[in-house]
């Protein structure tokens, strides 16, 4: 398994508006993508920003490819990010998931 990591900083007054456009638009998509395992959505603030981190798991790079073309460094970003001021990694990191326990 493999796990994806996004992340991006936005306005603390665009987070709810940002974060619903992400459910509606990355988070919908990968929902059905072949070799998609869960995700995990976290935030952090940082006076008038927050990091939002996006984590997706995978079964496979290949399935990682398959989602977002061959160059799976490159972050796929939507039309509308940038109505919300977002600050995007361009790139994602990809990690071996050596071992996973949520309890």
């Amino acid at each position: 398994m493999y796990a994806r990591e996004w992340k991006c900083l936005c306005p603390q007054q665009n987070k709810d508006g940002f974060l619903d456009y992400l459910y509606k638009t990355g988070v919908r998509e990968i929902l059905s993508a072949p070799g998609y395992m869960g995700f995990q959505l976290m935030d952090r603030s940082l006076g008038d920003k927050v990091e939002i981190v996006l984590i997706t798991y995978w079964k496979s790079l290949e399935a990682v490819a398959d989602f977002v073309g061959e160059d799976i460094e490159v972050a796929k970003l939507y039309p509308e990010d940038e109505l919300y001021g977002i600050e995007p990694d361009l790139t994602v990191r990809h990690y071996k998931v050596l071992e996973r326990s949520l309890a």
